[in-house]
């Protein structure tokens, strides 16, 4: 299910415009789809299009929201992040295993390896969220 909706969500989206990456945010405990994702267009004016109008996604409207990088959310007395991307992941590496390695930089809030969307494989590639000092 998760693999099918992830194909269908980056298929309704590409109509839009060329898509460099796309993924389904799924909760590491239970395997299931946590209920949102996230597109990247290769073209930023893209996504004022999308922006614009209403969708529907099988059946189900589908709210959508220009995201903003955790980083560049300031909030005085709240500890900032600080999402990085990782690179050159071996296959064989779990979230578990790259938690533990970035833990020795700091507090990790959240890690995630990204999967292909058809195979369910590793993509090679991930990110990882420190806590940084509070302002």
């Amino acid at each position: 299910m998760v693999i099918w909706f992830s194909e269908a969500f980056a298929n309704y989206f590409s109509k839009y415009g060329d898509i460099t990456d796309s993924v389904i945010m799924i909760d590491k405990h239970s395997g299931r789809p946590r209920g949102f994702g996230f597109v990247t267009f290769s073209d930023p004016a893209v996504a004022d299009k999308v922006l614009a109008e209403d969708h529907v996604i099988d059946g189900r409207m589908v709210e959508v929201k220009r995201t903003v990088p955790r980083e560049d959310m300031e909030v005085k007395g709240v500890p900032k992040t600080k999402k990085i991307f990782v690179g050159g992941i071996p296959p064989a590496l779990t979230d578990d295993e790259l938690k533990e390695y970035f833990s020795s930089y700091g507090n990790i809030i959240e890690q995630q390896i990204m999967l292909d969307h058809k195979t369910g494989r590793s993509r090679g590639f991930g990110f990882v969220t420190l806590r940084v000092k509070t302002l």
